[in-house]
């Protein structure tokens, strides 16, 4: 069982992230997940891997962020969407990571350069 401590510090800190954003164990269950992750179907209690297509999952660095402790992240074009993925690790909690991605759903080539996000449609 995780903290509850470390749930409350995520929700306390993504809830409000525009894109979707997860607490992920080690073994690839999602512990926790954000407001934008209803949009997307990410559920917590779930395993990360079984969600979307096969191929949105290949060259996950979960593993490395976790191996290193330090956070990493991969570009990537993905259906027509240019995305940057980032697993970062928990401190003092070495079987934890945060994963979300930029431009998962939001394009951010069509935003304007200031403004709130509150208006993007997720």
């Amino acid at each position: 069982m995780v903290d509850s401590k470390i749930i409350e510090a995520f929700d306390l800190m993504w809830g409000n992230f525009p894109e979707p954003a997860t607490l992920v164990h080690k073994s690839k269950e999602v512990i926790a997940t954000n407001t934008a992750c209803k949009v997307v179907g990410l559920e917590k209690g779930m395993n990360c891997v079984t969600h979307g297509a096969p191929e949105a999952h290949k060259g996950c660095l979960a593993n490395k962020a976790l191996r290193s402790q330090e956070a990493t992240f991969k570009k990537a074009k993905y259906a027509e969407k240019e995305i940057i993925s980032y697993w970062l690790p928990v401190d003092g909690y070495p079987e934890l990571f945060i994963h979300f991605g930029v431009g998962a759903t939001i394009n951010y080539n069509t935003m304007p350069d200031k403004g709130s996000m509150h208006k993007v449609a997720l």
